[in-house]
């Protein structure tokens, strides 16, 4: 038999041939020396153990191993053989079964040897060796073992079963195929390496010397080697597992295979048995595996339709839906089948069966649908479908955020370009204006005057030092002891840059003085005055009768170049001031928008905690997917002393998928008469409702007076739907303001409207319409009604949409607004006409909200005449701004209204006992005006010296106290200021208000009074008082009887104390501006001013329950000495703590009293209405 083998680099023995070494690889019929025991014992499966030994490459130094010449007729001696070229695989195996016929018997014992000959020589290859030869050496050490070789580790047949697992047609075997064959490959049988080991013997000597010499070596290389042929060995084990679990598989496979025939088979039989036409396969469907759906199309509504396909989708049709074409099987009938993935997120697949076009099979209209066993349940698939709309979401989110910094930076490249245009033009301007300033001074100037002035040299440039002369005797300077020079140049374009002191010259022809001055580099043309001094010191000059001195410079640059550097550093110029423009502009702007939101956090806070006494929440912000612990007090409620408390939840104002949530009954908390329940917060909601009851199936409710209990959710994936909102007013600051109900109008509307809500304003069209305020003022439509046509206009004003309408009778013709002896007809008139116009135009508002008596009659006539017809989805809010006018009408609107209000809760609770309010207080409700943040802002009011926050209110207050001071000529000194912006009437307590200009005046303090009196009488006795006090008190009072905007901002800045003494005052919002601004109220103590103002020393327990600190001083009677009581502790505060009183002043400020909290409870408003 003839073996081969190629030898691979994991059986290599690379350190060794890189050492110039040849490696010989001996199998051992003996013992192994103890040192490759161990190895042998672990590398048996290959058959034969080995020893690897290495020689010299160096082949000149051997002797030359004896051949024999081939013997003819197969009768060559036992052990010899002649090598013979290597055949072709399909040869070997040819020979190998021939061997016998041949005269290739194998003998009963061989020992084989493997070496492997390395040479630098590319023509050396690799020989498969076998020998039974042992050297000398380890002859005397395993004689015993070569004497008896019936005794040997590994017979002939043994040796021949191992090399062919590894040996095979020229080929090292791996993993199951042939590795390449070497092209020049020897094979050798055990014959020959028998006839070899004869020669061997002959030269025996030589080859022991040199395989002692290679002792060492060999050691060494077997070390190399054992660790890779170990590896070897690894793989090959990993290999043919990996096969066999390959073989496992396939046949695993194959009987699943035939398992699924056979159930088909059987389930085809079963089903049409029954006249079922559907089945599939396996029976149990599971997730994110696959199944077979079968159709026997004979038994379908497409039994002549060639094409059968799928359309299907999972979850009731709501998730990825899908078309599949079926095709005909193998099974007896006309069944035809498709296969199908179902998704890990499916827990049923719906489909239908058709022919492409218009023929379905969609079982009776029912669809077929097949569960999803240990699938997702649909609460849950609903939870991936928002983390899906939320992942959606936030790459739309991402995408529209890049696409807006897209655009924002071409409108920035856009009004670069622009505002670098207009900057050039500006340059360019600016140089013609200056070059014929230049001209007209170039015909004045010369190079020297006679007797006055002199240059030397008479040639000179920029930057030469030049020696000018003057005579001292030529003009007003004759008798002064120094001389200066003071001068600039190209008409003093850079300012004064020249300022030398002038020595006396040895010139005899006159009193000569002379200054070394160097020329500026630009200079075309020098300007200078003679002086007795130097520059700010002097106070004699000679400035040539006013005309100063000009000398030419001989040598200047070209006159067309220095105009165009001189118009490119205007440009520069105005570049720069432009950029510094800007960034200021720009961080004032980022400042504002940050304070704004922190305000708006701050508020959102308090308003959360405002209740804590009854309901509050851990974690006080909300999160969509958080859970959260809700804690009532049912001791502050209608509850109080239940034996039980219910927690009645849901979502989304009462309208989330979930329904309202089964009633939990709650348990004690920790915190005293506190109870408890715990509710998981979908990924969909954006706010949280709920309701306490003493009972699981109801009984008394606490529902917070019909409004129920709501905390906004941050985080959702679903926003809160926009409410319409509509008012219908007959103010509206400040394009129609008259009083406090324009502000409400405007401010109100857009609080709402930066909470997401759509507002639109109703309003006549007067003609004595402020329009400078009104944007895109257009005509929108016209529409008849009343017996007139009526225009109907459209505008923004203060960023709200207002549509104005202008009716052809003239009754907004008037020059006013108020004054008319028809003004009930008129505002009736008004509000039909409003309504008309909202049907006719297709509105559907959810609120329509009117206000006092003016716009009372909506109330009625929208149930009356529209809600049956066209807006029946709107529900009426109706506020009450002031009781003393109209109450007849107000009293109609309120059993007519859904909601009502009034602008304060004190307020509310002082009419309350009114017969026209009393029959509803359960749709009565008190909520605090508010004022603009925007209009009235320290921060960016121009009406003020500096802007300030509450970081730098000291210094922005002095600074506006010393700007009003001036204005009004007071006396510039350090004293406490009272103000006071008011309108006069008895209302706003005209006796308290002259009161405390007497107090204010006796504590050394300045009083500043703004206002007017609509009754002639008071107005004249005003404008009496202010003479007197002119006259008596100038520098400490000054009443300015009108109404002057810019001065109030004043006034509210530069004053320390704000007096509101009214008698009543629904809200007021004189101490809400005051407040703003820094500036201390003092106050009655009623309506708003109550619910607003607390006082510092009265009212630190009330205030905490708002969520605020004490604010300002208050007083009850309304007297002189509820007045004094009040002012003199407020006095005396700022006299005595002027540290503390600051400190005041900026806890004031810090408090937000805009329209932020009463937005919150209007929007709160309005979804009861609606519930």
């Amino acid at each position: 038999m003839e073996t081969a083998l190629r030898a691979q680099r994991p059986v290599s023995c690379s350190p060794a041939l890189r050492e110039g070494r040849r490696l010989k690889i001996e199998p051992c019929v003996t013992s192994v020396p103890s040192r490759f025991t161990t190895w042998q014992t672990r590398n048996l499966s290959y058959g034969f153990p080995f020893r690897i030994t290495a020689a010299s490459a160096d082949f000149s130094r051997r002797r030359n191993r004896k051949t024999a010449s081939a013997r003819p007729g197969g009768s060559s001696p036992k052990g010899f053989m002649p090598k013979g070229p290597v055949g072709t695989s399909t040869q070997k195996r040819d020979t190998e079964k021939d061997g016998e016929q041949k005269g290739f018997s194998s003998p009963t014992r061989e020992h084989s040897a493997l070496e492997l000959k390395s040479d630098f020589d590319e023509e050396q290859n690799l020989e498969l060796i076998q020998r039974n030869e042992i050297d000398e050496e380890r002859d005397s050490e395993f004689g015993d073992h070569l004497e008896d070789t019936s005794t040997a580790s590994i017979d002939s047949a043994a040796l021949t079963t191992e090399q062919d697992r590894f040996v095979k047609n020229g080929s090292f075997v791996r993993n199951g195929e042939e590795a390449v064959e070497s092209p020049q490959k020897e094979v050798v049988s055990t014959r020959d390496i028998d006839g070899m080991a004869d020669v061997a013997d002959d030269n025996g000597d030589a080859l022991k010397s040199d395989e002692q010499d290679d002792d060492t070596m060999k050691v060494k290389s077997f070390e190399l080697d054992e660790e890779r042929i170990h590896e070897d060995i690894l793989k090959l084990e990993m290999e043919t597992n990996l096969r066999k679990q390959e073989a496992e598989a396939a046949l695993k496979l194959e009987m699943e295979a035939k398992l699924r025939k056979q159930e088909t088979e059987r389930l085809a039989m079963e089903s049409f048995a029954r006249g079922n036409k559907l089945f599939f396969y396996p029976p149990v469907v599971k997730p994110d595996l696959d199944v077979e759906i079968f159709l026997n199309r004979g038994l379908s509504t497409l039994s002549n339709e060639p094409d059968i396909l799928l359309m299907g989708a999972f979850n009731d049709w709501r998730w990825k839906s899908f078309i599949v074409r079926l095709s005909k099987t193998h099974l007896s009938g006309d069944w035809w089948s498709c296969l199908i993935h179902i998704p890990k997120e499916a827990y049923k697949v719906d489909f239908v069966f058709f022919n492409g076009q218009n023929v379905y099979d969609n079982n009776d209209k029912q669809d077929f649908s097949i569960p999803v066993e240990g699938a997702m349940d649909p609460i849950a698939f609903e939870d991936f479908l928002l983390e899906e709309k939320r992942r959606e979401l936030e790459k739309l989110a991402k995408e529209e955020a890049e696409r807006e910094r897209k655009a924002e930076e071409q409108r920035r490249i856009e009004a670069e370009k622009a505002a670098s245009e207009a900057d050039r033009a500006q340059a360019r301007v600016e140089v013609e204006k200056r070059r014929e300033a230049f001209q007209q001074l170039m015909e004045k100037a010369a190079k020297s005057v006679d007797n006055v002035w002199c240059i030397e040299p008479s040639e000179f440039k920029g930057d030469d030092m030049v020696r000018l002369y003057y005579n001292r005797s030529s003009g007003p300077l004759a008798r002064a002891n120094e001389l200066w020079i003071h001068g600039g140049h190209n008409n003093w374009k850079d300012g004064l840059t020249i300022a030398e002191r002038l020595d006396k010259s040895k010139r005899k022809d006159g009193d000569w003085w002379y200054a070394k001055v160097v020329v500026p580099d630009q200079a075309m043309v020098l300007d200078w005055v003679f002086a007795d001094g130097p520059p700010h010191s002097a106070v004699v000059y000679d400035n040539n009768h006013w005309q100063d001195f000009h000398a030419i410079v001989p040598n200047s640059i070209p006159e067309e170049l220095y105009w165009v550097e001189e118009e490119h550093q205007i440009y520069r110029k105005l570049q720069e001031e432009r950029r510094l423009r800007e960034e200021a502009i720009r961080m004032k702007a980022e400042k504002t928008a940050r304070m704004k939101a922190e305000t708006k956090e701050r508020t959102l806070k308090t308003f959360l905690l405002s209740q804590k006494h009854i309901v509050y929440t851990e974690p006080l912000d909300l999160k969509a997917g958080d859970t959260v612990t809700v804690f009532y007090n049912p001791a502050n409620t209608v509850l109080h002393g239940k034996s039980e408390i219910w927690f009645r939840c849901s979502f989304n104002r009462w309208t989330h998928r979930f329904g309202p949530l089964p009633p939990q009954r709650m348990v004690p908390a920790e915190n005293g008469s506190h109870v408890k329940a715990t509710v998981k917060i979908p990924l969909d909601a954006y706010m949280i409702d709920f309701v306490f009851s003493e009972r699981e199936d109801g009984g008394i409710f606490d529902n917070k007076n019909g409004t129920d209990y709501h905390i906004p959710v941050f985080g959702g994936l679903i926003r809160e739907p926009p409410m319409h909102i509509v008012h219908i007013a007959v103010e509206m600051a400040p394009i129609a303001k008259v009083g406090g109900l324009g502000d409400v109008v405007t401010s109100l509307s857009r609080a709402v409207q930066e909470l997401n809500h759509n507002v639109d304003i109703v309003l006549p069209k007067y003609d004595c319409l402020n329009l400078s305020n009104v944007k895109d003022f257009q005509f929108h439509r016209s529409y008849s009604w009343g017996g007139t046509e009526i225009k109907v206009l459209h505008g923004k004003v203060e960023g709200l949409s207002v549509y104005f309408l202008e009716p052809q009778n003239g009754f907004f013709g008037r020059g006013c607004i108020y004054g008319c002896n028809n003004d009930g007809e008129r505002f009736g008139f008004f509000c039909h006409a409003a309504l008309e116009f909202l049907q006719q135009s297709g509105s559907h508002p959810d609120i329509i909200h009117c206000h006092d008596w003016s716009s009372a009659p909506v109330s009625w006539l929208f149930k009356d005449h529209y809600k049956q017809y066209g807006l029946s989805n709107a529900r009426i809010v109706f506020t009450i701004h002031n009781l003393e006018f109209g109450a007849h009408l107000i009293g109609k609107a309120m059993g007519y209204s859904d909601k009502a209000t009034t602008v304060s809760n004190t307020y509310s609770k002082e009419i309350s006992g009114n017969p026209i309010i009393a029959p509803h207080l359960f749709k009565f409700h008190g909520i605090v005006n508010g004022i603009d943040p925007d209009i009235w802002d320290p921060y960016n009011d121009k009406f003020i010296p500096i802007s300030y926050t509450p970081e730098n209110v000291v210094e922005g207050k002095r600074a506006a106290k010393e700007a009003l001071q001036q204005r009004l000529g007071l006396e510039k000194a350090d004293l406490p200021l009272v103000g006071m912006i008011t309108r006069l009437t008895h209302q706003k307590g005209i006796h308290l208000i002259k009161h405390a200009i007497s107090r204010t005046l006796h504590r050394n303090g300045q009083i500043v009074l703004l206002g007017s009196a609509p009754d002639p009488r008071i107005q004249n006795d005003f404008v009496n008082l202010a003479n007197q006090l002119h006259s008596s008190h100038g520098g400490r009072a000054r009443l300015c009887l009108t109404y002057d905007e810019p001065l109030s901002h004043l006034i509210y800045a530069g004053a320390d104390f704000i007096l509101v003494p009214s008698i009543f005052e629904p809200c007021g919002l004189t101490q809400l501006t005051a407040m703003r601004y820094g500036s201390i109220p003092v106050v009655r103590k009623t309506g708003g001013l109550y619910d607003t103002v607390f006082d510092v020393d009265h009212d630190k327990e009330r205030a905490e329950a708002q969520g605020l600190e004490p604010n300002g001083f208050n007083f009850d009677g309304a007297d002189s000495a509820g007045v004094d009581y009040a002012l003199n502790r407020a006095l005396s505060a700022w006299y005595e703590g002027r540290d503390w009183f600051n400190s005041l002043c900026k806890t004031v400020m810090e408090q937000d009293w805009s329209w932020n909290r009463p937005a919150l409870d209007y929007m709160e408003l309005y979804h009861a209405a609606r519930k």
